[in-house]
């Protein structure tokens, strides 16, 4: 095979290359924007105008005989399809992005991302993990009475915040169905929480099941203290009031609810496209909530048992007394130190099982 020689460059040849290089970059410079990734579609993003460029393209001129072109105009505030570099991580919501636009086509396209203070992810249906959202304050874990609670499903998500360095907020919705004897285990469980040292509300919104004139939506000034000027993500299995909470707290988002499903007593999905609602749409910094796909499981197979059990802000300090360094903390460990502070009443039996449950989870790979 013969050999390909690179041509000798002269010092003028050099010299012309690096000036068109800087001129080219240079370009770029100028037409690069601020901006806030609003929502994903597959190969194209929802991206938010902050800040405009150094210079902005002008409209063509337009003769008289002229059909009239496509021109986008560009302003503060506008929302623009975007196209992503191929090097690029893959993006989501909340990210903050450098991008350049051209009103010639619509489009727009990502040069870069800044870094994030936060990202919490998933594994996608292919079991490669996924981006959520970024940048996250505060994950609101959302549950009720009705359907029935799921503190397994909580306990997961309190993992996900630990490991995503996410502040966790419990918000029990449908609260005034508390006042009935059918529902007292849900409020020993927001009671076991609040011991544990995790924050909660009480909310009580207009939900699709239970609509009645002049109902008092409870909590939701206490709630939206607690999210005001943050980035938040609800989460919770389906059916417990999320895109109805977000409808009271944003009604301008005109957000799907659907009625629970009366044979299965389990929400049907409603939400399909993560996306961020701003607080104040011409003010990002103003926070906002990424509503997310609703999910009644959430793979945890890509974190460690390190990870998993500092999730479990209780236990990882025992988990240091066990006799043996590798154990796994099941029911018939010998010489467990979590099984032991279960017998002292010291924990509770079904925080243990829950992370015996998620270890088995994560040593068990989807492929």
């Amino acid at each position: 095979m013969a050999l390909i020689r690179q041509r000798k460059l002269t010092k003028q040849q050099i010299r012309r290359i690096d000036k068109q290089q800087l001129e080219s970059q240079d370009s770029i410079d100028d037409s690069l924007m601020d901006g806030v990734v609003m929502a994903h579609y597959g190969k194209q993003l929802e991206v938010q105008v902050t800040s405009l460029p150094a210079v902005i393209d002008e409209p063509p001129e337009i003769g008289p005989d002229d059909p009239e072109p496509f021109w986008q105009e560009l302003a503060l505030g506008d929302i623009w399809r975007c196209h992503v570099r191929t090097n690029l991580p893959m993006l989501a919501a909340g990210d903050q992005v450098r991008w350049t636009a051209d009103s010639n086509t619509g489009f727009g396209r990502i040069e870069s991302v800044k870094p994030r203070t936060s990202l919490v992810s998933r594994p996608d249906r292919y079991h490669k993990l996924k981006p959520v959202a970024a940048n996250i304050d505060i994950l609101a874990i959302v549950f009720a009475p009705l359907p029935a609670a799921a503190p397994s499903l909580i306990d997961r998500y309190l993992v996900v915040c630990h490991h995503a360095g996410v502040k966790p907020l419990l918000v029990l919705n449908k609260a005034d169905l508390l006042a009935e004897d059918d529902y007292a285990d849900t409020h020993e469980l927001l009671t076991q929480y609040a011991a544990l040292g995790y924050e909660s509300v009480l909310t009580s919104v207009d939900c699709p099941e239970n609509i009645a004139e002049n109902d008092e939506q409870i909590g939701l000034g206490e709630l939206k203290s607690y999210i005001d000027h943050k980035l938040v993500i609800f989460a919770g299995q389906s059916g417990v009031g999320k895109s109805s909470l977000i409808n009271a707290l944003l009604p301008e988002s005109a957000q799907s609810v659907n009625i629970i499903s009366e044979n299965s007593q389990l929400g049907q999905h409603t939400t399909t496209t993560s996306r961020l609602l701003p607080f104040n749409p011409d003010e990002l910094t103003a926070g906002g909530i990424v509503d997310t796909p609703g999910i009644r499981e959430y793979g945890i197979w890509h974190l460690t048992p390190e990870d998993i059990i500092s999730g479990f802000i209780e236990l990882a300090p025992l988990a240091g007394y066990c006799q043996f360094r590798d154990c796994r903390h099941t029911h018939n460990s010998k010489g467990c130190a979590l099984w032991q502070a279960v017998a002292d009443g010291e924990v509770l039996q079904r925080r243990v099982e829950n992370l015996v449950t998620l270890r088995q989870e994560a040593d068990t790979k989807p492929y």
